[in-house]
């Protein structure tokens, strides 16, 4: 059996591959995670799947590929997951705390082993992943390329941050970052419930008129960062839910009144 027991840490983390254009990068992907002793492949919404260029790349990790899962949102591929890293090569609008492969492997490895879902996602080939998908990732990961060709195929970046992953399972990572290291809280809320507490503030907004007639969305970047950043529990998340419930029905009592 492999060092890294496949019910271990290994068995909480997944890959997930967002938008896949070529079927054979996903193929490639199945193998690169496999060589790294995980085995967990999530497909959001990929171009050409099945594909037997997918089976031809694969290449021995054909396990690894007919077990993959296929969702239709990143949403739906995160949604019982207590950390999401977003693999990304370029700065966007989105401000996510930036990891190196190494911090974030270590962050990746601490989550799995207290028992918690991660997920690794990688965007499309040629655009990578869209703002409002890394708005559902609590940190972005960079690959340190060479700048004058930073141009990294899908299944060699997920081969280096699964050979970084590894390493971190075997206790062999090395040198990592102590403050980049996410913390971790057992009692934090899974995705889906985070998405749905970001829902309703988002609507509680709109009923008192909070944002006065300008565009909502820089409002909620900067409130997701914020909420993302403290690591909210469920007891938490309940009680803010609470206060938006309250929010939200003295709004309507004001309305019902004429008042707004």
């Amino acid at each position: 059996m492999d060092i890294v027991a496949a019910d271990g840490p290994a068995a909480r983390i997944r890959i997930v591959l967002v938008g896949t254009q070529h079927p054979g990068n996903i193929g490639s992907a199945a193998r690169a995670i496999k060589t790294m002793g995980l085995h967990r492949l999530v497909l959001v919404a990929p171009q050409k799947y099945p594909h037997n260029e997918a089976d031809m790349m694969a290449a021995g990790a054909e396990d690894v590929l007919n077990a993959a899962v296929e969702v239709a949102t990143l949403a739906e591929a995160v949604a019982d997951c207590r950390l999401v890293l977003g693999c990304t090569a370029r700065s966007r609008r989105v401000q996510l705390r930036e990891l190196r492969p190494r911090d974030a492997a270590a962050s990746v490895h601490a989550e799995a082993a207290a028992g918690g879902e991660v997920a690794l996602v990688f965007g499309r080939e040629r655009t990578g992943l869209e703002n409002e998908e890394l708005q559902l990732c609590h940190a972005a990961v960079h690959i340190p390329a060479n700048p004058d060709y930073s141009s990294l195929n899908l299944a060699a970046a997920v081969q280096v941050l699964s050979y970084e992953v590894r390493l971190a399972l075997l206790g062999e990572g090395g040198e990592v970052t102590p403050a980049a290291i996410a913390p971790v809280n057992p009692d934090a809320v899974p995705h889906a419930e985070l998405e749905g507490f970001f829902g309703q503030l988002g609507d509680t907004l709109e009923d008192i008129d909070f944002h006065k007639g300008r565009a909502p969305e820089s409002a909620m970047r900067k409130l997701r960062r914020l909420f993302v950043r403290t690591g909210l529990d469920q007891k938490e998340v309940r009680l803010l839910r609470g206060i938006l419930a309250d929010a939200q029905r003295m709004a309507r009592i004001a309305r019902d009144r004429g008042d707004g």
